[in-house]
């Protein structure tokens, strides 16, 4: 084996975002054995690179240490020290990420940077003339990315991630896991036009339990959300809490327990598709053509009212509802959610 090249990777957002990013830089790794990653983002998500040979976790506080300009040249002089880099991928492509990479550019350093498709999206989701058509996913612009730097990206299918044991600390709130089938549900997201109203969610769940051998794990983060599904389990006390009792790492080998995730488009989709655990996605504002379909995650599998010409209307879903009822989300019926949860399980 020759010279080692080291490549920074930058992806400093939300969880969701970044756990999209693992898949692509395993591949990266086990295409290229002469490179090493070096993956600069959140401090908060070092859970997610654990156990990947050559994927090294380096965290930014973009809110303290590495805030500002002067922050994000501390950073970059941190990792100049540490590391030897060859080439950096900027899987983001913000202001904070052009300037690390500026840095690195200025000093001989080759960069390549991800293409976000900005146009197409826009006439994706705008509310007259849309295109609605699939746009590349997310996952293939990062792996262009590492291609434009000369390296080997094929994206397969196969599960990023074996399942993982549950430590007693767990088990002692979830039970072990036996012969039941396990369902996370996890029914929160940054937006509100990405969330499938509680109260029906509320049904979902009820149908669930009367399922034989189905045990519901509530998933979520944050204060709010772990009192609104602490109420929900209060009403339904088979369903067992699970957001807000764990760290990322054990949270992560719950979800990898699982035999079905029914998750909005947000972290715990793609969290769950890092296992290969099949999720039910509810989309309601945005849409899996936008690209951001967990990894290896079949579309069957999503549940959408696909014939509202209004749809999507945003990339993020942070847009407010111009029909003002939301009907993207409140026209999906329970039964539709229940359905394809049970089909999977049968």
């Amino acid at each position: 084996m020759g010279t080692v090249k080291t490549i920074l990777v930058t992806r400093l957002s939300a969880m969701g975002d970044v756990a999209m990013t693992i898949p692509v830089m395993k591949q990266v790794l086990e295409d290229n054995p002469d490179v090493e990653i070096v993956f600069v983002t959140n401090r908060n998500w070092g859970a997610l690179c654990g156990g990947i040979p050559r994927l090294t976790f380096f965290p930014a506080d973009v809110k303290g240490v590495h805030k500002g300009v002067k922050g994000l040249y501390c950073l970059f002089r941190e990792i100049k020290k540490a590391y030897r880099i060859y080439a950096v991928a900027d899987l983001h492509n913000v202001l904070r990420s052009k300037i690390i990479r500026t840095f690195f550019r200025l000093t001989g350093t080759r960069v390549a940077s991800i293409d976000k498709g900005r146009a197409e999206k826009k006439a994706l989701t705008r509310r007259e003339h849309k295109i609605l058509q699939p746009l590349r996913s997310t996952i293939e612009r990062y792996a262009v990315v590492f291609r434009q730097l000369g390296l080997h990206c094929e994206m397969g299918r196969k599960p990023v991630f074996t399942p993982r044991p549950l430590t007693d600390a767990v088990t002692a709130i979830t039970g072990a896991k036996g012969a039941e089938k396990w369902i996370g549900m996890a029914p929160f997201a940054t937006y509100r036009e990405k969330m499938y109203p509680l109260e029906k969610m509320s049904a979902v769940l009820e149908m669930l339990l009367q399922e034989p051998n189905q045990r519901v794990l509530l998933m979520g983060g944050g204060k709010q959300e772990v009192a609104l599904l602490t109420e929900l389990s209060a009403k339904y006390p088979e369903a067992i809490v699970v957001a807000g009792r764990f760290s990322l790492t054990e949270e992560m080998a719950v979800i990898s327990q699982l035999d079905v995730m029914i998750s909005m488009d947000s972290a715990n989709m793609h969290l769950a598709s890092l296992f290969g655990i099949p999720v039910v996605s509810v989309w309601g504002a945005t849409h899996p053509f936008a690209g951001f379909m967990g990894y290896a995650q079949a579309e069957d599998n999503a549940v959408q009212i696909s014939d509202l010409t209004c749809r999507p209307c945003s990339v993020f879903g942070n847009k407010p509802c111009f029909r003002g009822d939301h009907a993207c989300m409140e026209w999906i019926k329970p039964a539709q959610i229940a359905e394809k949860v049970n089909k999977i399980i049968s």
